[in-house]
């Protein structure tokens, strides 16, 4: 499959990201029967992470990832292809993240990928019955790329 992926990298970030986040995009859409979309994928620090929450959801705190769709619906093109919209993701909460939850920054960039992707097709963890739905499908596609090990740090502390 092929998507226009823009990975924007602001920080230090593990060897090989751009090619493992390139086959999480694409594994994504595949599982999911999606056109191909583009996407950014901003990788930063947790000082612009929290400029951008507080600007953007009102919370001066930094987070591991936001997600910002493109609209309502992503934009479909002439062609079939669309764009979904744009990913950041704080490289450090990641690292501190993937510490904790007992595996590498590199797998938890890849679970913040499908997290921020999800959130950009419109799903969301809002209510228990959302986020039972959101956390079903993000292991699903965890499994798919084979990262069954890997648990959302807030899942894994409930």
């Amino acid at each position: 499959m092929s998507q226009a992926l823009e990975l924007i990298i602001e920080t230090a970030v593990p060897e090989k990201v751009e090619a493992v986040i390139a086959v999480v995009v694409d594994s994504v859409l595949s599982k999911l029967q999606l056109t191909p979309m583009g996407l950014s994928i901003l990788l930063t620090d947790d000082d612009t992470i929290r400029s951008l929450n507080r600007q953007f959801r009102d919370f001066d705190e930094a987070t591991d990832v936001l997600s910002f769709p493109a609209g309502d619906e992503p934009e479909v093109l002439a062609d079939g292809s669309g764009y979904l919209g744009d990913i950041a993701i704080s490289v450090p909460y990641a690292a501190r993240q993937a510490s904790a939850g007992g595996h590498s920054t590199l797998e938890e960039l890849q679970l913040l990928t499908i997290h921020g992707m999800l959130h950009l097709l419109g799903y969301d963890h809002e209510d228990q019955e959302d986020r039972e739905s959101m956390w079903h499908l993000q292991r699903s596609l965890l499994d798919t790329i084979g990262l069954q090990h890997v648990q959302p740090t807030e899942e894994a502390h409930e």
